[in-house]
């Protein structure tokens, strides 16, 4: 029998397993439950509750007005047309309901909760009688949508996201048992998934799910129930990447090859990240799994390598994966260009499951530390500060010269595609299971978030309280609050970024040393601290009201590229803290991409409460290319440099923006602008 202890384990981050699954292997480092901790951040936390209050409803009302619903709706009566574009689109009901979920657990809402009873209801209908649910079938068998192939599972390796759809299910359905206890929507996850486990498997069907993420929510409900058959199938589909011979191994294309769908080589001899990113970091996310859980060397060894390219050779500086549009995939290494950067924000999703897997597997910093870049970077950016509008793509560089390839100016409220508003709807309610980590006595520090977390340490309840402003300031302040003494590690985090290291890799390097070092205190008093793997431990019998302060150095540093990287050659990216930043034409007299930070540049930090939410400015005196129409020539003069956060730009409108800056003029680059059409009126 499921119990509601049985579903703390939450994103695949931890909790308390059934008994029938307990004593086996897992990650030796279980994160501390999201429910376990509160924010009080002033950073975060508006951003949770707009994403209760706008984004997630927002979600259901265009999943209402695009007949997303619909489809389940004509599923159920057997009646009608497929109303949306992808066969895929039942997803965006199934995250956003997850998302809810995870919003459930933290505010409980009556009414809210009402009206996912009957959603979840109306996807129920749409299941047919032996668990099969894909409403792009369901709705007319005899005329599927043309991705999805005249029988079941046809497909799947190619278009079908047969069991994408029911991934997604997988994991709606645990989040709703754990936030209310009822099991309408667990019932028809595992009624689907005991249709997956019969149909595939040794001696049966065999594919390679043509977009990963079955695999996770098969690992999510063999946590919650123990049954064997749900991990062994997602290992199952794991292991059949690289066998399909219908590819062309030699072949240069990444379709032709496999490659797209990381189908050309079997997994544990996979050593780059490739293809599709999302679909990749969800694959390697279950690797992550899977090894855990059945303890996997290879498999671990694998997903270790890909994770070193991927860091060392493929991830833009604000943590953004996914560099070419065409496949929506990492392209090859170093292969990193701003004007057409891709930067998918499903990937931005994926890459913090993937991350956050990884630190429970190894207990290293740098993983929290690409967590925090992304999270404040990358990932942020895909959404507007109204928490209604969003980017699918990422871009590094915007500019209006004619020729030149924009990607995604602006945000919009919804796509055809709406994977990404979706994501990020199920993504933010769970950020607060990315604080704390916990391995024994050991108490891990990865994000810092003001607010308070409940913990047992050998059996003693523990209070660990946090109170920052950070991203913005560095000082951070823990207090242990406690009945009785209690001996343990505290173990927080050292951004590479105050250990002088810009990334876990030299893809990145600040410009320039800084002597400034970080400094720890306890009781008012500094300390000796010993690192281990990019955490300061602190090993101490803690009393009532013990308090821990750590400076970290908020200087502003400029980051340079690897050679390779050749968009970036001679040019800087600036970074405060964890926070990258960028220019906006709003700011600079229209432009972005006449602005020159030569060598030595001085800036200045300044809180900006008012503007975009409440940021802090970047300025600085430099250079920057005029042209003089009435003379036909070009000049540089000093003007102000403002550069804002990167994830706030495109909130006041369309225009230039720019990450990275040249530090001198090398080339003047000449523009054709093509005449006006008098006669067509343009």
């Amino acid at each position: 029998m499921l119990t509601s202890k049985s579903f703390l384990f939450l994103l695949g981050l931890t909790g308390t397993l059934p008994l029938a699954a307990q004593q086996r292997a897992d990650y030796p480092i279980q994160a501390v439950p999201f429910t376990k901790v509160k924010l009080t951040d002033n950073f975060w936390q508006p951003r949770l509750q707009t994403n209760t209050s706008v984004t997630i409803p927002a979600s259901f009302q265009r999943c209402e007005a695009t007949n997303r619903v619909k489809n389940f709706e004509m599923a159920a009566a057997h009646s009608g047309k497929f109303a949306t574009t992808y066969p895929f689109d039942d997803t965006d009901i199934y995250k956003t309901l997850e998302g809810a979920s995870y919003s459930l657990s933290l505010e409980p809402d009556k009414k809210l909760e009402a009206y996912l009873d009957e959603l979840i209801a109306k996807v129920g209908a749409a299941q047919e009688p032996d668990g099969y649910l894909y409403t792009a079938r369901t709705i007319d068998p005899a005329h599927p949508h043309a991705w999805a192939g005249k029988e079941r599972w046809e497909k799947e390796r190619e278009l079908s996201h047969e069991l994408y759809n029911s991934g997604h299910l997988y994991e709606a359905a645990v989040a709703y048992y754990q936030a209310t206890g009822k099991k309408n929507l667990l019932n028809i996850a595992l009624k689907n998934a005991d249709l997956v486990c019969a149909t595939f498997g040794p001696g049966k069907r065999a594919v390679a799910p043509g977009h990963e993420i079955v695999e996770m929510g098969l690992v999510k409900l063999y946590r919650a129930t123990g049954k064997p058959e749900y991990l062994s199938t997602a290992k199952f589909f794991i292991e059949q990447r690289g066998h399909y011979k219908g590819y062309d191994a030699k072949s240069t294309d990444v379709w032709r090859s496999g490659q797209y769908w990381q189908d050309d080589k079997p997994v544990v001899a996979q050593t780059e990240a490739v293809g599709h990113a999302v679909r990749a970091e969800y694959l390697y996310s279950a690797m992550a799994d899977v090894a855990a859980l059945t303890g996997d060397k290879a498999l671990l060894a694998a997903v270790d390598t890909i994770w070193n390219n991927m860091v060392a050779k493929k991830m833009y500086v604000t943590g953004g994966t996914g560099a070419v549009g065409g496949g929506e995939r990492f392209g090859d290494n170093y292969e990193l260009p701003n004007a057409t950067a891709y930067n998918e924000t499903c990937a931005s999703v994926a890459d913090i499951y993937w991350n956050q897997r990884m630190f429970q597997l190894h207990g290293d910093a740098k993983y929290a530390d690409i967590m925090e870049k992304v999270l404040y970077n990358g990932l942020i950016s895909g959404v507007g500060l109204d928490g209604k509008s969003f980017f699918y793509s990422n871009a590094m560089q915007i500019k209006n010269s004619t020729g030149f390839k924009d990607t995604e100016p602006a945000r919009s409220g919804w796509f055809d595609c709406s994977c990404c508003p979706t994501n990020l709807a199920r993504l933010f309610p769970s950020l607060p299971g990315y604080v704390y980590g916990q391995k024994g006595r050991d108490i891990y520090v990865n994000l810092f978030v003001s607010g308070s977390t409940d913990l047992a340490v050998q059996n003693k309840a523990v209070r660990l309280t946090q109170q920052n402003n950070y991203p913005w300031q560095g000082d951070l302040k823990f207090t242990v609050n406690q009945a009785a003494t209690s001996d343990f590690n505290l173990l927080v985090r050292i951004p590479g970024w105050a250990r002088n290291e810009a990334m876990p890799s030299n893809l990145y390097t600040f410009a320039t040393p800084s002597a400034e070092k970080v400094v720890i205190k306890v009781n008012g008093q500094p300390i000796d601290y010993q690192l281990r793997n990019g955490y300061a431990v602190l090993v101490r019998k803690w009393k009532k009201n013990d308090m821990v302060e750590v400076n970290l150095p908020m200087e502003v540093r400029t980051v340079v590229a690897h050679p390779r990287v050749l968009d970036d050659a001679g040019k800087v990216a600036l970074q405060r803290g964890p926070v990258m930043y960028c220019a906006e034409w709003k700011d600079n007299d229209g432009r972005a991409s006449n602005i020159i930070v030569p060598a030595g540049t001085t800036f200045t930090a300044t809180p900006k409460p008012d503007v975009l939410n409440g940021i802090t400015e970047l300025s600085a005196t430099v250079p920057v290319v005029k042209l003089d129409v009435a003379n036909n020539s070009i000049n540089t003069v000093r003007q102000t440099l403002t550069a804002i956060p990167y994830y706030a730009w495109a909130n006041r409108g369309k225009g230039e923006m720019t990450v990275w800056f040249p530090q001198q003029v090398t080339d003047v680059e000449l523009v054709t602008r093509p005449a006006k059409d008098v006669s067509q009126g343009k």
